[in-house]
Parts: C-alpha cells; structure tokens; sequence
C-alpha cells in the first residue's frame, strides 16, 4: 500500500540540527514506535494540519542560495513509500539532506542510501537489544531487533555521513543498558548520549533527566567500545 509523504512542520532555520549545516527541518507524521519520551508526539496522531508540498517546495526554492542542507525528521520518515521522491526533489534544488530514523526499516534506508538521496543520517539508539522493545514503546512479541541491527550495518557500510545517538531516561537506562546499546554499534565514529529533557509534548509525565554526574558515567562506560563518544547538550 502506497503511502505519501505528509509535511506537518517546518522549522524554518536551524544551526544545530544538521552539524555544520545552516539548514531548515521537515516533520512528516506518523511512526511505528511510541517512545514515552517522545519531544514530537503531537506528530503522531491523525490531529494535526498539513503543509501542502508545492508551498513547502516554493520555500525551499526561495532559500536555496541561503540554506545549505535539510534535515527530513518526524515522526519516522522511513514510514512513507514514496520518500525517495521527496528526498529527489529537495536534492534537486541543491540541498544536502539529512535523514532522522529509528532504523526499523532497513531495505527502505538502504534504497535510499544507495539512490544517493541522502548525505547524512542520524540514526536512534533506544536501548540494549533487552530493553529495546521497552524503551520504544512496543510490545516484546512484536518487536525485531534484527531490523535494528540491519539498519546499523547499513549506516557503518554505505552512509556518506552519520551519527548515532541515544536519548538517555532515568528510568530506562542504567550501567548495563548503556553499554548494550553502545555495544551494538562497535566500530561507529559519531555516538551522542543526549540527557532527556521533559516538554509538554512528551507522552509520560513520571519520566525523570538523569544527573551530569550519571551522564559522566555512562559517557565513561559508552567510550570503552566507543571511543568518540560525546555528550550532547551539556556544556
């Protein structure tokens, strides 16, 4: 079943999201996971306006000679059958674009990968193959974690940039699951740990930021196998 790309935001500028890029970011609907920290979750559901894509596109045209790159993020891009288009035709404007996925659809990251439609993708590391299900927000029985691993070897073998990167929650994390999850990329160049911060928009309210000093520990645990590993969000 075909389904086609919905734009429910933009951010127009940013300096941050797409590492050495001044770009703008797209949020398209919808996603196969439902993470209880998610900062984009109002994006999930069918309650939300669409952009309509020719007005997208005339800005995009209309910033071409200002903007440098744009991050296509959700939701889960990776959703949409037709991404290849849109990634198409931002690519024919001139753009470099960078691709946000949780790695759940593999031979869809690889076609794209392979089109040569993206030049950098940032990939989600929920957790430790154990607590992967959990951490994502679905149910154990139906939950594959050999897509997960399929997605990282498709960005370590053919992604022209990347990084990898793991949300850390209190009550999802400890010494154990940091060092799974930092295990399961062995051999990546870019990993963030990125502490939680809670929103508005996120789906569970008990959720608690871990302390500087945890996050301290866990970089320590995370930069045994992965040695440029980073904190991202701290100074």
């Amino acid at each position: 079943m075909e389904q086609y790309v919905k734009i429910c935001g933009i951010q127009k500028l940013t300096l941050l999201d797409y590492p050495e890029h001044t770009a703008c970011t797209l949020f398209v609907n919808g996603c196969n996971f439902r993470c209880a920290f998610c900062h984009n979750s109002e994006l999930l559901g069918g309650n939300v306006e669409f952009y309509d894509e020719a007005e997208v596109f005339a800005f995009l045209a209309k910033r071409a000679r200002v903007l440098e790159g744009v991050c296509v993020t959700g939701g889960e891009p990776t959703l949409y059958t037709d991404l290849d288009r849109l990634l198409g035709k931002i690519k024919d404007l001139g753009y470099s674009v960078k691709l946000d996925t949780n790695g759940y659809m593999p031979d869809r990251l690889a076609a794209l990968i392979d089109a040569e439609l993206v030049d950098y993708v940032a990939m989600d590391i929920k957790n430790s193959p154990d607590r992967y299900a959990e951490t994502a927000g679905v149910p154990q029985d139906k939950f594959d974690i050999s897509r997960i691993e399929r997605s990282i070897e498709v960005v370590l073998d053919s992604a022209p940039d990347y990084e990898f990167r793991t949300t850390v929650v209190t009550e999802l994390f400890d010494d154990k699951s940091i060092e799974g999850a930092a295990r399961m990329i062995l051999g990546a160049k870019k990993y963030y740990l990125q502490k939680f911060v809670m929103r508005d928009t996120v789906p569970s309210k008990t959720l608690t930021s871990p302390q500087s000093i945890v996050m301290s520990r866990y970089l320590n645990i995370a930069k045994r196998l992965i040695p440029n590993a980073q904190i991202r969000g701290e100074e």
